[in-house]
């Protein structure tokens, strides 16, 4: 019944290596092959556009024309790169939003400029996407160069800025220096890895989710799997208490991706470590309500 918020996709031909480490994005057949049979019915999926992270920059019809073909299984969201349409912090940016939108589009993300959540052109960016009533999925760099990502400090100070201007826009948090984030005791050099270990008390991600409403989790990828597990008692006691604002996903992005996750949640609800509830909305029902589906 999972509904995955992080995917990502290609189905143009072309190399099967798109970086430098040999890795190289799922067809959708791969997707659906790898995801389905672990109980995951839909998936959303989020284009490259930015530069910092792709050797080969997608386009969002990519994404469209994966969804036309298998609109049983692909959720497609547009990405907004903040230096489009002029580079300007004045840039009109809804004229492109709502063109994707009427196109099917759910959301904006992954944003990796690798510009601070502060920077003009990412919050002009912040401004359409809420006057156009869109979410935003966001990864987190832990500085401006040698890094994709929105640049933030150690604390998320900026984010928390962006948080506090945008009171109705949904910023769903991913990556390392995001989820690295949930522990107080967080050093600088540990920003870009995965802590592990007792989480300690005073994590800015968990003040900041009790403070701003519009603060979301995407659990995807290592980094949300390790920030619930590495303390497993203090992850149930997370998803409990922001089971209306956390989010199942895989970013499986590589067909070779694992996907623990999945096995993480479903051992906690059959242990009765979380509820039913929280399992259900975590694993589809808030995604359903996000996406109006």
């Amino acid at each position: 019944m999972f509904i995955d918020i992080h995917v990502h996709t290609r189905i143009f031909e072309g190399p099967r290596q798109d970086s430098e480490f040999g890795s190289y994005f799922a067809t959708p057949e791969e997707l659906i092959e790898k995801l389905r049979p672990q109980g995951v019915r839909a998936a959303v999926a989020l284009p490259c556009v930015n530069p910092e992270c792709s050797w080969v920059i997608q386009s969002i019809q990519e994404i469209l024309l994966a969804a036309e073909r298998f609109p049983d299984f692909i959720i497609p969201f547009m990405n907004i790169d903040p230096r489009m349409n002029t580079n300007s912090p004045e840039a009109n940016l809804s004229y492109q939003m709502r063109y994707y939108m009427e196109r099917g589009c759910k959301g904006i993300g992954e944003v990796s400029a690798n510009l601070p959540f502060d920077d003009p052109l990412m919050e002009n960016l912040f401004q359409h996407a809420q006057a156009n009533g869109l979410s935003v999925t966001f990864h987190i760099a832990p500085k401006q160069g040698g890094f994709y990502g929105i640049v933030d400090h150690l604390g998320l100070p900026l984010l928390e800025g962006a948080l506090r201007k945008f009171p109705e826009l949904k910023f769903l948090g991913h990556s390392q220096p995001f989820w690295a984030e949930i522990s107080g005791d967080l050093k600088e050099e540990q920003r870009n890895g995965y802590p592990k270990g007792k989480v300690a008390e005073g994590g800015a991600v968990v003040r900041l989710m009790r403070q701003y409403p519009n603060l979301c989790g995407d659990l995807s990828a290592g980094s949300g799997h390790n920030a619930v597990s590495r303390d497993p008692e203090f992850g149930y006691a997370f998803m409990t208490e922001f089971q209306d604002r956390l989010f199942f996903g895989t970013d499986v992005c590589d067909p070779r991706n694992e996907t623990p996750l999945i096995g993480f949640l479903n051992e906690a609800v059959e242990a009765g470590h979380i509820s039913r509830e929280v399992y259900e909305k975590i694993g589809w029902k808030n995604a359903e309500q996000l996406l109006g589906l």
